[in-house]
């Protein structure tokens, strides 16, 4: 996936018994992060930085959305756990970590395995992929995507 790219079509289950499809963010901002399971301590503050730039995001019309192959009951978990304000999409069987190319062979301790690489996408109204963060650090992340997203949205105004 690169930007210029069309975000590949989805309609997978959210936290609280929802669904989510790539038609429901028509018209809308939206920042896409993948991340690698819920519960554990990187994806917790990426998830906490994340919600607390909700209403930040939301002013300049942009949603966020977390994105693991964790089940939607584990999502629930998580957001109650930690009390999360923002939606979590199950892509239990990893269709869309492919199609965005972040389910990647990893290493840890000399051992590789298969995992889903942090990424962020940043997807226009008219859902191309506008920026990506490919390899994401979690500290001041959320940050640097509010700044990226303000930037595009001061741009559109002229």
């Amino acid at each position: 996936m690169e930007t210029g790219d069309t975000f590949p079509e989805f309609d997978l289950p959210t936290n609280g018994g929802g669904s989510l499809s790539l038609s429901d963010l028509s018209g809308k901002w939206a920042v896409i992060y993948f991340y690698p399971k819920d519960l554990t301590p990187g994806c917790t503050t990426e998830a906490i930085n994340f919600s607390d730039m909700k209403d930040e995001f939301e002013k300049l019309g942009a949603v966020i959305i977390g994105v693991s192959k964790d089940s939607p009951k584990r999502h629930d978990k998580f957001v109650e756990k930690h009390e999360l304000g923002i939606t979590l999409l199950s892509d239990e069987d990893g269709e869309l970590c492919e199609a965005c190319g972040v389910w990647v062979l990893k290493k840890l301790y000399g051992r590789e395995y298969m995992g889903i690489e942090r990424s962020t996408f940043l997807v226009a109204p008219d859902g191309t992929v506008r920026h990506i963060w490919p390899k994401v650090k979690v500290k001041d992340h959320a940050q640097s995507v509010f700044e990226v997203l303000k930037s595009e949205t001061d741009q559109n105004k002229d």
